[in-house]
């Protein structure tokens, strides 16, 4: 559920705002893809380093984990920007402003699921299981934390002060009869 667009401060037209919404987004996803290019290279490089051999089975699906979601973290923020040319000019911004959302936060999730499973794998090799298992527990909640839960709950909590809002304008009214 979106925030009408009424209720909100900018004098846009549907057309500018989904301009500006699509831009936005697409700024957003060239600043993840180039953390997610980085790190799909470094993975693919792994296997050839000197101390792939020391990788013990869990570490062999650590690095699957990471590398798969890499790749499809960088799948899904570099799908709008293709739709986005092949769409040019059909009058499909506001079915690709949602759909880049969506795609925005596959993405999000497969990029704190790779980073996770990267990080781990870094650390059961160079340190403990333990100190492994904390660190993996650590940057997922972080990710979990600062990229979903928060503006999420921050999402809930507008949502319910323009419902209180609008509930209030409607009392005020004069009533019919």
């Amino acid at each position: 559920m979106s925030v009408d667009p009424s209720l909100k401060p900018r004098n846009e037209t549907d057309h500018e705002r989904l301009d500006r919404q699509l831009l936005e987004m697409l700024q957003g996803f060239r600043v993840a893809v180039t953390g997610v290019q980085m790190l799909f290279a470094f993975l693919l490089t792994v296997p050839y380093a000197a101390g792939w051999s020391r990788i013990d089975g869990t570490g062999e699906i650590l690095f699957f984990v990471a590398l798969f979601g890499a790749a499809f973290a960088s799948i899904c923020f570099s799908a709008p920007v293709f739709q986005h040319r092949i769409l040019f000019r059909m009058d499909q911004k506001a079915a690709l402003v949602r759909r880049a959302n969506r795609l925005g936060i596959c993405g999000g999730i497969a990029l704190a699921v790779s980073i996770s499973a990267a990080t781990t794998l870094i650390m059961e090799t160079l340190t403990t299981v333990w100190a492994a298992s904390i660190t993996a527990l650590g940057i997922v909640t972080l990710c979990a934390w600062l990229w979903f839960v928060q503006p999420f709950r921050d999402r809930l909590r507008l949502i319910r002060r323009v419902r209180r809002v609008t509930r209030a304008t409607l009392e005020d009214l004069p009533r019919v009869e």
